[in-house]
């Protein structure tokens, strides 16, 4: 290789080393840190309301099928 293809080879590659490879491995290990940290307070209570409201959801669908059963025994069959 001549010195010509050699320094279009390094030239790309130091750049990249010098600016995007550490730019990059911060970010990553960055983001890996906040997902290791866990829920914080405020997801946690977000997460219990919206738990709370599928309980009470699941409650209404038991009830709307219970009621279903006894008008309309047939309401599964149906397409």
């Amino acid at each position: 290789m001549d010195e010509g293809t050699v320094a279009l080879i390094l030239a790309p590659l130091i750049i990249f080393l010098i600016f995007v490879a550490p730019i990059w491995l911060i970010l990553h290990y960055r983001s890996k840190k906040q997902v290791n940290q866990g829920l914080t307070a405020e997801d946690q209570i977000a997460l219990q309301e919206l738990a709370g409201k599928a309980e009470m959801m699941a409650d209404r669908i038991k009830t709307l099928e219970a009621i279903l059963d006894s008008e309309a025994p047939e309401w599964r069959n149906r397409a």
